[in-house]
This record gives structure tokens, C-alpha cells and sequence, in this order.
């Protein structure tokens, strides 16, 4: 009969040798292949659960590879990528492995920009490419061509969610997604990964959305509609100039920050385009910088100009608020936050929108009353009926 002593050292012995099992085979060198492939070397990668093993031949410069990650849902796919020319996925050579009529297969894709996938061959020879799916882990293997005497090479890899007719679904853009990148040491040296870029990239994306939305997308706005309905009531002149002033001006200021920051965006990401935000973007501030001179153009109320002025200010207005909120949709396109936030920015645009109509009634009906007194106001102090009372 076994002693309790013994029976818990055994218990104890058992669970520290699952334990053991367990997360050493969260390790690349705990991995098996087919037909007892080995390689030289292998990696543990910081982001995505993925792990990368290669044997790199030096007489021919070829590279052998497999690289093993869990799909981020059951249908989705998996990629790694060399970029010859940058460090990011746009201008990479990607194989993407996925689901397809029910079997995994690898495909190659030319990612010259984070909105272009195309299916193609690559920059470089590949070969023996297949697929596998096991454990929950898609598995990619293949040769690759690398220049010669090369000692690093740029990798990306990534995962996403699904499928759709044959093409792979855009992934997440959360922090571990933007950092899978990295040098690949051919030779053994120390390995290098991004810590962080990508995290500051975003904040940077997300400074530069907050500050359009909150400028061209509901400052603007709100000034509009303050000069078009506020200034109907004599009562709010002239509070209403200077309302509908300090929100442009304050529009254009916070614009011209997130025009900045934009622009900084574009000259830190080589090879990403997204022509048509880029090209509202330029518009918006180039309309707006008019406006502004506008102002100090502004003829007074009786110049024979004025009503030309008018008609200008007034189109160009409405023309930068109609380009501002389809800028920030555009913009919610590609920085792809939680649903949350461009639900609440639909939510102010529709009490904006349902405001506007109010007013617009509440101006008419005062546009109109004030009409029908002028008409019936007296002339010359007497009205038709009173001046034959008085003749008499």
C-alpha cells in the first residue's frame, strides 16, 4: 500500500511533468514535422503566438522554411512575408496560407500597398510551397531564393479573421498585429523585432482622427448651422457673428493640427496611400485657408460687392462641410476602431442633422411672420383704413 507521503509526491512529481509538457510545447523546439524534417534554427516570435523555423544554405542562398501560427478565427488565415525594400507589410512579398474548397493552401501575393493584395509571383524564386493544418496551427513551408551574401532579411507576419471568394479578409490592427515584424539573422546573429512602432503609430492615427473628427466634423458643422438659423433672430445679433466665428476659427485651427499630423503620418509610411482621404484632406485646407481671408476680404453690408461675397462664402462653406464629413468616414475606413466610436459620430451627425431641421422650420415660420408684418405695417403712420377714418 503507498504512503500518503509517497502518494502526493508522486501527485506532486505527475502535475510538474504535465506542467513542464505543457509549456515547453509553447516553444519552437518542442515542435515536430513530417518525416522528421529538422532545422538548423527556429524562433519563438513575440506577437501572434507564431513561431518561425529556417535552415539557411549559403552555397546556393537559398532559405528553408516554416512558419507555424494559429489563425485569429477558425476560417481565417495566416503570412509571412519577406520585404526587400521596408520593414512593414506594404511593398512585402507575402505566402498566405488559408482554407480553401475545404483544404489549406499557400498562395503567393505582392502587397505593394496596405489597400492592394494582389495574387502574383514575387520578387524571388520560391518553391516546394504546402501547406498544413494541425493543433489548431496552420503550418507554411517553403524555399526561398535570398540575395547573395545576405546576412538580414525585413520579415512580416500576420493572421486574420476569414476569407471571402478566394481572398484574404483584412486582419486587426491592434498592437501585437502592428508589431509582427522584424530582421531575420541568416547567419545566427542576435534577432531583432519591432517593440512598440506600431503601438506609436496608432496613437499617432488616433490623434490625427480625433482632432478632424472634432474639427471638420462637428465644429464646422456647428457653426454653419449657428450662422445660418441663429443670426434669423435680431435679438442674437451680433452674438451670433461672433459664435459662428469662434467656431470656424477654432475648426480651422484644430484642421490645420490634424492636417499636420497627417501629413507627418504620410511621410513615416513609404509606400501606403490612401489617395482619395489624402486628396478631401488637401481640399478641406486649402478651402478653409480661403475662408479664413475671407474674413479680412469681408465688403460691409451696403457694397455693391457684397452680395457676390456672399454667394462665394456661402458655397465654399457649405462645400468644406459636405468634403469634411465624408473626410472622417473616409477616415473611420481606415483606422478601423471600435464600432463605438463611429456609432456616436453617427449619432452627433444625426442630432445635428435633426437640429438643423427644426431650425429650419422655427426660421421659416419667423422668416415668414416678420414678412406679413411688413406688409401690413402702416404707411406713413396710417393704414388704408384709418387715413379714410382720419380724412373724414
Amino acid at each position: 500500500m503507498v504512503s500518503p507521503a509517497k502518494f502526493f509526491l508522486i501527485l506532486g512529481l505527475s502535475v510538474f511533468v504535465l506542467l513542464f509538457t505543457s509549456v515547453s510545447s509553447l516553444t519552437c523546439t518542442s515542435q515536430k514535422f513530417a518525416n522528421n524534417q529538422l532545422y538548423s534554427k527556429c524562433l519563438d516570435l513575440p506577437s501572434l503566438s507564431s513561431y518561425l523555423h529556417w535552415t539557411y544554405d549559403s552555397s546556393n542562398s537559398s532559405l528553408s522554411v516554416v512558419f507555424l501560427a494559429p489563425p485569429a478565427q477558425r476560417d481565417g488565415w495566416i503570412s509571412w512575408a519577406i520585404n526587400p525594400t521596408g520593414t512593414g507589410m506594404a511593398g512585402s512579398q507575402a505566402l498566405i496560407a488559408f482554407k480553401s474548397n475545404g483544404v489549406i493552401t499557400v498562395k503567393t501575393y505582392n502587397i505593394s500597398s496596405y489597400t492592394s493584395i494582389v495574387q502574383s509571383k514575387l520578387s524571388f524564386d520560391v518553391w516546394d510551397m504546402r501547406a498544413e493544418e494541425s493543433d489548431g496551427l496552420i503550418k507554411i513551408y517553403a524555399k526561398v531564393k535570398v540575395p547573395e551574401k545576405a546576412e538580414k532579411l525585413n520579415q512580416v507576419w500576420q493572421v486574420g479573421p476569414s476569407v471571402t471568394a478566394g481572398r484574404p479578409d483584412k486582419h486587426e490592427f491592434q498592437t501585437e498585429n502592428l508589431n509582427a515584424k522584424g530582421t531575420l539573422s541568416l547567419n545566427g546573429g542576435e534577432q531583432s523585432f519591432s517593440t512598440g512602432e506600431g503601438d506609436s503609430r496608432l496613437k499617432k492615427k488616433n490623434i490625427h482622427g480625433i482632432l478632424n473628427v472634432v474639427s471638420w466634423g462637428i465644429l464646422f458643422p456647428v457653426g454653419v448651422i449657428i450662422a445660418r438659423y441663429v443670426r434669423t433672430f435680431q435679438s442674437a445679433d451680433p452674438a451670433w457673428f461672433y459664435l459662428h466665428i469662434s467656431c470656424q476659427v477654432s475648426a480651422y485651427a484644430i484642421g490645420v493640427a490634424g492636417w499636420g499630423t497627417g501629413l507627418k503620418l504620410g511621410s513615416e509610411s513609404k509606400g501606403i496611400q490612401f489617395t482619395g482621404h489624402r486628396n478631401i484632406g488637401i481640399a478641406l485646407f486649402s478651402l478653409a485657408t480661403l475662408q479664413i481671408f475671407a474674413l479680412l476680404l469681408r465688403p460691409r453690408k451696403d457694397h455693391k460687392f457684397r452680395s457676390y461675397w456672399n454667394i462665394y462664402h456661402h458655397g465654399v462653406g457649405y462645400t468644406i462641410l459636405v468634403l469634411g464629413i465624408l473626410n472622417v468616414f473616409k477616415g473611420f475606413d481606415i483606422l478601423d476602431p471600435e464600432k463605438k466610436w463611429k456609432s456616436a459620430y453617427i449619432i452627433v451627425i444625426a442630432a445635428l442633422g435633426v437640429i438643423s431641421l427644426l431650425l429650419e422650420a422655427i426660421t421659416w415660420v419667423v422668416v415668414l411672420r416678420r414678412k406679413s408684418n411688413k406688409s401690413t405695417k402702416p404707411y406713413g403712420g396710417y393704414n388704408n383704413v384709418d387715413g379714410r377714418q382720419q380724412q373724414t
